[in-house]
Formats: structure tokens, sequence, C-alpha cells
């Protein structure tokens, strides 16, 4: 490589740095449309219950390598003409100000975020259902505000012992009480912020209305995970366990699909609790059983699309062990309780890793003992780099820095000088009365964004910083928010340690 042009070696540490692909996308959004429009075919309007994230479902693309993030927002485009959406929000949400942490945004808030992201892609707005009103002021101004940029808005209320009491359910003091959401297309996508939300209710409450139009409407479930047609320890299923440890989602053996078909299926314990009422719902509204089994509402293609199982296992264990020291975290946050980090524990041991299987972080926490200071490591194609602390600039920003170097095919120099950082260092501290004088990565990738102007080696590690996405990144102590972040823009799948850098008992985020 040693005689390749400048161009030519950045190419080729590009092409060495291409993950392996576990998942056909296309024959994905081909077959998962294919699939949802033979499902409509049974009715004349068809509700559909979006489980998961629609447009950024990254979790699906780490444990499924070639799983487009955007992939359900691609597949129901190619059903645009036939596809209407309702968002679903709890009022107790809203007046709690529940936050998506993955976002760091409220759920009202990434409600409005979700409204411009369908307008963007020009998919139709049915409206938005408020669940749970109780004349709560948050809520009430919710709708004002939606209502006056054009948006329908429904209140539908709690039933006392839902989804138990069937005939209070489906009766004027149940499902009655509701607003009804006028919709205009075949397929109803019920989605939401979060969980919790009330979209399979919100589905009923509408089939309800329908059904005394004299519209005979139907339900089915969009849940990407558990994959039904994969083995219940497969690691892509343990993963998904692992992802929803606070939920305390189990992983089992639909009993209603070994029944009625002889064969296996996986699905997850609160839809095998709630199918027999469901299902007594569902025959009462629509006047006959369509299905057997909670697996039978589904439509989901995913485990169909897996073109290298051994690729997405990998990737499936790596994600698992990511999420166990999430999950740590989360505890020393006091965020999640000790029962949950056992519950995590069972899942390693089921999916057969432990933590000294990320190599980042057993690279990360050596440094850090041999300088007795916080340290940072990046994996980019198979080869670990270390940052470490000192008096410039954090591990981090320091990892980061020569991870550039790397993925450019950049020598071993200094890519920003003290003469550059040392006035940043001077405006925190001296004018803006910070107290840590070393650089964070923000801070950082903005000098080397201005000294890329006059620098090609800075332009180079700038431009690389592109093929950083994907990579796994730990530190061994608990980072700042602003560090977090800065390796979540950058696609990176980020860990660290329980370990909190000094003993303040205030920590900022």
């Amino acid at each position: 490589m040693d005689k390749l042009g400048t161009n030519e070696k950045t190419i080729c540490y590009i092409l060495l740095n291409m993950k392996k692909i576990g998942f056909d996308n296309k024959k994905y959004i081909r077959l998962q449309s294919q699939n949802i429009s033979k499902r409509v075919a049974k009715f004349s309007k068809l509700y559909l219950e979006f489980g998961g994230k629609l447009f950024d479902d990254n979790h699906a693309s780490r444990v499924l390598p070639g799983f487009e993030p955007d992939s359900k927002i691609k597949m129901l485009l190619k059903l645009k003409d036939k596809v209407e959406i309702v968002l679903v929000i709890n009022a107790n949400d809203i007046e709690k100000n529940k936050m998506r942490s993955d976002l760091g945004i409220t759920y009202s808030q990434d409600l409005l975020r979700l409204i411009d992201s369908f307008n963007l892609v020009q998919l139709q707005i049915g409206g938005v259902v408020i669940t749970h009103f109780n004349k709560q002021v948050d809520a009430i101004k919710l709708r004002k505000n939606l209502e006056k940029s054009g948006i329908k808005v429904a209140y539908h209320y709690a039933i006392d012992n839902y989804p138990n009491n069937v005939d209070l359910i489906l009766s004027d003091n149940g499902f009655g009480k509701n607003e009804y959401l006028e919709t205009s297309r075949e397929i109803i996508v019920v989605t939401a912020p979060g969980p919790g939300s009330g979209k399979m209710a919100t589905c009923l409450s509408q089939m309800y209305h329908d059904n005394k139009r004299g519209l005979k409407s139907g339900y089915a479930k969009f849940e990407t995970f558990p994959i039904w047609n994969l083995p219940l320890n497969h690691p892509v299923n343990l993963a998904y366990e692992a992802a929803t440890v606070d939920l305390q989602d189990v992983n089992m053996i639909d009993p209603f699909h070994l029944e009625a078909y002889k064969k296996i299926a996986i699905n997850y314990n609160r839809d095998v609790e709630v199918f027999p009422v469901l299902n007594d719902l569902l025959v009462r509204i629509m006047g006959k059983q369509i299905y057997k089994s909670p697996t039978d509402m589904g439509v989901n293609m995913v485990g169909h699309c897996i073109c290298d199982d051994e690729v997405c296992q990998k990737a499936a264990k790596d994600e698992i062990i990511r999420r166990y020291y999430d999950t740590e975290i989360d505890v020393r946050r006091d965020i999640l309780s000790e029962e949950q980090l056992f519950k995590m524990e069972t899942i390693m041991n089921k999916a057969g890793v432990t933590k000294s299987d990320r190599k980042v972080a057993v690279k990360a926490n050596e440094l850090a003992r041999k300088t007795k200071e916080p340290a940072v490591a990046i994996e980019y194609n198979g080869k670990i780099i270390t940052g470490k602390t000192s008096k410039l600039m954090g591990a981090s920003a320091a990892c980061l820095l020569n991870a550039a170097k790397i993925a450019g095919g950049i020598p071993d120099v200094h890519l920003l000088s003290e003469k550059v950082l040392a006035p940043i260092q001077e405006l925190k501290t001296k004018y803006l009365h910070g107290n840590n004088p070393r650089l964070h990565t923000d801070e950082v990738l903005i000098a080397l964004a201005v000294d890329s102007i006059t620098s090609d080696i800075c332009d180079r590690a700038l431009k690389a910083l592109e093929n950083l996405k994907g990579c796994d990144v730990h530190s061994s102590v608990i980072l700042s928010q602003v560090d977090i972040n800065t390796f979540k823009k950058l696609g990176m799948h980020l860990t660290m340690d329980p370990i909190y850098q000094s003993k303040k008992l205030y920590h900022a985020k």
C-alpha cells in the first residue's frame, strides 16, 4: 500500500473497513410491502400497529448488518397511495414531560418531529390521538397547537379494568366515549413516540367505531422483534430482550400458535398474555375469528431476509455486550435496578458472551490502569486505537483524532498543534469560566475543521470521520454528554464503565 497515492490509500482503507452484510435490505422492502398488501386485501381497511422506530431503527441496523435504519419508511413509501399515518401519545406522558433517552427530547417534541418527518417524505397524516385524556392542561395545549397547524386530534379515555372488562370496553361507556378520527386510506399505520402510548387500544377503538358505521376494518401488528421464525435463544432475539430490559419483556414460544399449527413461533410475553382478551375483542368487533395466535397477527418478514446468519449472530452478540454496559450505567445513575442488571447477566450467559469479549473495553481499561487517567479505545478494521488524557485534551478527543488518522491513511503526526488548541483552552477557562481546560470532542473537531482550510492532512482527517460510522468505542469512565453526543452523531457504538472520573456528587450530563 506504500506505493499507492493519497486518494488510492483512502479508498483502500474504506474498502477494508466495509462491514460484512447479513441482511438483504432490498428483499426485505419488497417482501414486507407485498405481505402488508396481502393482509390489507382481507379487509376494507387495515389498522397496522407499528412497534419500534420508523425512521431511525438503529437497533435493527446493528443486529442485522445490512438493514438500513429507514427501511420501514422506504417500505411504506412503496405503498404510499394506500397509507395514512395516525400518531398516538399518552396524555400522562405529555404532562410528565416523559423523555426519549436516545434522542434527549420529550415525547411531545418527538411527536412533532415525527409529524415533520412524515410530511417531509409526503406520507399522509391522518391525525393524532391523545390517549388517557383526563383534562390534562398540557394535553389540551398540545391539541390546540396541532389543530392550528391543520392536524386533526381526537381524545381517547382510560377504561376501567382494560383490557379485561370486554363488555364495558365494547359499549357506549367504553370505546363509545372516545372521539373518532376520520381516515380515508386503506392502510392506517398507527405509531407513537414510545411504548405505553396506547397504539393497540387506538386501533381497537377505531375499529369499534368503524363497525358501528358499517365498515369492516381489520387489525395487524408490525413488530420487528422478536423474530418469530428464529429460535428462541437466537442471539438476534436475545438482543431484543437486552434492548427491552427496562420493560421486562421476555421472549417465549407462542403457545397458541403451537396448539393451532403444531409449529414453533417466537413471540413475547405481553402479546401472549393479552391475546385471549384481544382475540375476544377482535371477534366481537369483526364478527368472526381471524387470528388463532399472536404470531398470526404479525406481518413481519425480517426473518426471511437474513442472508448470512453467522454475521447476524456475531452482530447481535456484540449488541448484547453493549447493552450490558448501558445497563450498568443506568444502574449507576439509579435509572434501573440491580434486578435488571441480573437479567442482563442471564442474557449474556444464554448468548455465550462476557464483558471481556469487548476488545475496546479491555484495551481502554489497560491504558487507564497504566496512566492512572481516563482512557478511550476505538476499534477500526480490527485494529484497536487508543487515546489517553493529556493537558490539552480529554481521552475521547485524543482517541477520535488518532482514529481519524488511521481511517484516512494519514501518518502518525500531530494534526493540531498546541498553538491552535491553547487559545481554545483560554477561552474555556478565562472567558467562559469553565473548570476543565481539556478540550472535548466537539471542540477538537471544530479546530480540525478550521485547520482543514489550510491543511491537506487535517482535511483528509475530517473527511475520514465518516469512515468511523459503526465502529465500537469504549471509555474507562462515564463521559460528559458532549462527548457522548459526538460519538452518537458520528454513528459510533459507545460503551462506558460505570465509573465517574471525579468523586463529586453532582455530575453534569
